[in-house]
Parts: C-alpha cells; sequence; structure tokens
C-alpha cells in the first residue's frame, strides 16, 4: 500500500468515528426532512424543490465541510498524533493533498447524497426537476472539496478554526453577501449557486448573482492556495521539530 493510501485510511477511519458521523448524517437530513415536509403539504413542489436544495448549500455543504476540514488535520495536532506521520520522510505536500482529498471526499459525497434524495423527494424523476437536481449536486461535489480544502488549511494556521469557520459560513456568507454585492465574489457559497444554475435546465429559478466562470476560477484558487498554505505549514511544523 502506497504512503498516500495509507494516510487517507487512516484519515477515513479518524473521521467516521461514531459520534461524528451521527451528527453529520443528521445534518445532511435536514433537507431531506423539508423535502417530506413539502410532499406532505401537497402545494407547487416545483417553488419548493430550488429553496430546498438551496437550504442544502447553504446548510449542510459549509457545516459538514466545517467539521470534516477542521477535524481531518485540526485533531490530530491539537492531540499531537500527528507528530508521527510529521516525525516520517513523507513530502508534506502527500499529507495535505490527502487531508484535503478525504475530507474533500466525505464532504462532497454527503452534500450530494442528501441532495439527489432531497430532489427526488420533492421532484420525483421529472426530467426538468432531476436535471435542476443533478446540477446543484455537481455543483456541491465541486464545492465541497473548495470548502473542505479552505476548512484543513485553517486548521493548521490557528486553533480556532471551528470558530472562525462558523463566522465564515454565518457572518460572510450568510449576511454579508445578502447586505453587500462585492462580497459575493468571494463567496464559495455563490460560486456553488453559480455553478448549478448554469447547469439546470432554463428558468430553473436559481439565484445566482456571480459569473459561472467567475465560481469556477473562485473554487480553484481557494483550493490550490489552501493546499498550499496546508503544505507550507505541514513544512514549519517539521522545522520546529528537527530543532
Amino acid at each position: 500500500m502506497t504512503v498516500f493510501a495509507t494516510i487517507v485510511e487512516v484519515t477515513f477511519r479518524g473521521l467516521l468515528g461514531r459520534r461524528r458521523t451521527t451528527l453529520l448524517l443528521l445534518l445532511a437530513g435536514l433537507p431531506v426532512v423539508v423535502a417530506l415536509l413539502a410532499r406532505l403539504a401537497g402545494g407547487r413542489l416545483d417553488d419548493a424543490l430550488v429553496a430546498t436544495l438551496e437550504l442544502g448549500v447553504r446548510t449542510v455543504l459549509p457545516l459538514t465541510a466545517l467539521v470534516l476540514g477542521t477535524s481531518a488535520l485540526g485533531a490530530e495536532l491539537e492531540d499531537g498524533t500527528a507528530v508521527f506521520v510529521l516525525a516520517k520522510p513523507i513530502p508534506r505536500w502527500l499529507i495535505a493533498a490527502a487531508k484535503i482529498f478525504v475530507a474533500g471526499l466525505l464532504a462532497a459525497g454527503l452534500s450530494v447524497g442528501s441532495t439527489l434524495l432531497t430532489g427526488f423527494l420533492i421532484g420525483g424523476a421529472d426530467p426538468s426537476t432531476l436535471a435542476t437536481t443533478v446540477a446543484f449536486a455537481v455543483g456541491v461535489a465541486l464545492a465541497g472539496f473548495a470548502y473542505a480544502a479552505l476548512f484543513v488549511a485553517l486548521s493548521v494556521v490557528t486553533g480556532r478554526a471551528l470558530i472562525i469557520g462558523l463566522v465564515y459560513t454565518l457572518v460572510w456568507e450568510g449576511v454579508l453577501a445578502g447586505i453587500l454585492p462585492g462580497t459575493r465574489s468571494f463567496s464559495l457559497r455563490e460560486a456553488t449557486l453559480s455553478v448549478a444554475e448554469a447547469l439546470a435546465p432554463f428558468g430553473a429559478g436559481i439565484d445566482g448573482d456571480i459569473e459561472t466562470s467567475t465560481g469556477l476560477v473562485l473554487l480553484a484558487i481557494v483550493t490550490a492556495v489552501a493546499a498550499a498554505v496546508t503544505t507550507t505549514r505541514l513544512a514549519s511544523f517539521e522545522v520546529r521539530g528537527t530543532e
């Protein structure tokens, strides 16, 4: 087994603890419950589709990535178990890539699963609603890795990554993006919606406020910069350890 695969396996086992998994499944189930309630209430389900799927983008995706991203590496640094990996001659970029890959894969997987189930419960197999659901699924899959990379990097920069991540998610993306249009170009949430809007059928009603190209560039830049920051910080841990 390669070093990368070993780190991936260890990270998977570390992140999928019983309590954390239960919390994440409950979080991912929130839009599903809303979808069930919308189905039972009747009314115009096509209007409820986008609103409920956007709930997943605004809550499930960032919060899931926050929990996973800050735990993938930050928890190991706090409890000291990361020293067993950092003490070995393993390229720091490889460690960073493995942690981001696992956190991103789990965040994207949970969010995509929640999105697809939510869309199916509301719209069924109708081609139009199915296409909208898939568009959201693609958006959250891409954004899951960007969010995870951001929060993994945050966890190696500060011990208060969870708090800062919540401030970013709730204040920057939740409040300021609604008040100050200029901040939306730096919002991963808006980038996610821009991808979904571009892929969804015309007139689906998705409220994306930035261009799709801008959203894709933002997702790519955040992922790349976060990976670079994580690698650099891990290298500094190595230097301090040798000293």
